[in-house]
């Protein structure tokens, strides 16, 4: 087992977002912008922009991970691409602050329906009903998702009430 996969989740948040240079198993050698690490895995997200303004990624497994070393720190520019990189396109057209009140607004409404929900994930953006649902950005039935269809289906249609009500 590498060091790499001895380190907690909370040391592997460390390196994120930061430029990185990994050393893999047979020498390969990685450079990029470390998006995510898998906790369960230990498996490594790369990210690197390209001149023709497309981007490169790439997973490393854990496992075959034996260095991680920081390269440099992002600057503010670079750190608002990386964590906005895989946000679904219906949120672009919204600002953070209108998302922030979206939410706020769908948490106590659901509270109010008194259905349990939390608040989950790295900024606190995706909302988590019962432990078995979660709505992400920008919190409109379609962005629910559940194994448990009868579930999934009640609480789409709270939320459509809630944006009808709202509207």
């Amino acid at each position: 087992m590498s060091e790499w996969t001895k380190k907690s989740p909370l040391e592997w948040e460390d390196y994120v977002y930061k430029e990185v240079r990994v050393i893999a198993s047979e020498k390969k050698e990685y450079k990029g912008w470390l998006l995510t690490t898998d906790p369960v895995s230990a498996n490594i997200v790369l990210v690197n922009f390209l001149e023709d303004g497309s981007l490169s990624v790439t997973g490393i497994m854990g496992h075959s991970v034996q260095t991680v070393e920081t390269v440099s720190e992002a600057d503010p520019r670079v750190r608002e691409q990386l964590a906005h990189l895989f946000t679904s396109a219906d949120c672009k057209g919204y600002s953070p602050e209108d998302l922030e009140k979206r939410k706020n607004s769908l948490k106590k409404w659901l509270e109010k329906n008194h259905i349990p929900v939390t608040e989950q994930g790295d900024a606190q953006r995706t909302l988590c009903v019962a432990g078995v649902l979660t709505i992400d950005p920008p919190y409109a039935p379609e962005n629910c998702s559940s194994s448990n269809e009868i579930i999934l289906s009640r609480i789409q249609d709270l939320i459509q009430g809630h944006l009808s009500a709202s509207q």
